[in-house]
């Protein structure tokens, strides 16, 4: 498939919600709301539409804080309802495909990809823990399976599910177990890092080993963490990753995040000259996260000469 033959980067999104504020300024509010980007799937689904045009490679659902339990907390909505909203996202990303490629004058464009944004546990929780895993002490891996496999039933009609943000080494272990009830479905898995080794809640190195038991990821990597993190993150695991597999990254804007306040705006980083380096070290999925909007992507796609 173009996904496993294609040797130049897919170039990402970016991030949804950064995306839908430089469109639409009165949705500011969304930054505290447990549902972020998801809820605008119920609300304004034409502005995520709208969104995901964007030219970039990869086209990412509005499901990351999506659940079938969240959607019935938050949104009133019946268990059935809420599993047609979250398939929705896909619905509405693969509109947007044949849409965009209808109207393109490119000839020998590469048709995006649509990816099913699958969140980890702690972006449920709504308090910061998937950049901590602290909830994984709490739980087996069986319930986490649990807690997991309503959402991938959902969106394993998309090109691949990119299980995203994820802490902890058993949350991991989870995903990659479930996935096997899926056997059609393609995936990436990339964990939140806090510093050049380590995971949220492990060695990076362990997690890639993880990750490999799965013969259904086509990457493996890591996401919002700051850009400088990167390059040694990869550097640390080269040995352990199969050499089918390619990696995915996608870092934030190195700017912070106070789970009171929001977003310290104060200090940002560009990360388009270090994509350079993680192309040479075999990514193959490069992107932005939390942050990250479409003159990021732009800056991107320049350097990387795609």
């Amino acid at each position: 498939t173009a996904v496993q033959m294609d040797p130049s980067p897919f170039i990402l999104d970016g991030d949804l919600l950064s995306t839908i504020t430089s469109l639409i300024t009165h949705i500011l509010y969304l930054q505290g709301d447990p549902l972020w980007s998801a809820r605008i799937l119920h609300s304004n689904p034409q502005a995520i539409k709208d969104v995901h045009y964007s030219g970039s490679d990869v086209i990412t659902t509005a499901t990351y804080q999506a659940s079938i339990e969240g959607f019935v907390k938050y949104l009133d909505l019946r268990p059935e309802e809420a599993q047609q909203m979250i398939m929705s996202g896909v619905q509405l990303a693969k509109e947007t495909v044949r849409e965009f490629m209808s109207h393109s004058t490119v000839s020998d464009r590469r048709e995006p990809v649509v990816a099913g944004s699958v969140g980890p546990y702690g972006a449920f929780l709504h308090d910061g823990s998937e950049y901590t895993g602290a909830y994984e002490d709490k739980m087996t891996v069986e319930e986490l399976k649990d807690w997991h496999r309503p959402q991938i039933q959902c969106l394993v009609k998309a090109d691949l599910v990119a299980m995203e943000t994820i802490p902890s080494l058993k949350e991991a272990e989870a995903l990659v177990e479930v996935l096997r009830e899926f056997p059609e479905a393609k995936t990436w898995l990339s964990f939140s890092c806090k510093d050049i080794q380590n995971i949220s809640s492990g060695r990076f190195s362990e997690a890639v080993q993880v990750a490999c038991r799965s013969s259904q990821l086509v990457a493996v990597g890591v996401n919002c963490c700051p850009a400088p993190l990167v390059k040694p993150l990869l550097e640390s695991a080269k040995s352990l990753k199969k050499a089918d597999l390619s990696w995915v990254v996608y870092p934030n804007s190195g700017e912070e995040w106070d789970p009171k306040t929001g977003w310290k705006t104060k200090k940002r980083t560009s990360f388009a000259k270090p994509s350079l380096d993680w192309k040479e070290q075999g990514a193959l999925w490069i992107g932005g996260c939390c942050r990250v909007g479409p003159a990021d992507i732009t800056e991107l796609k320049e350097h990387l000469h795609v």
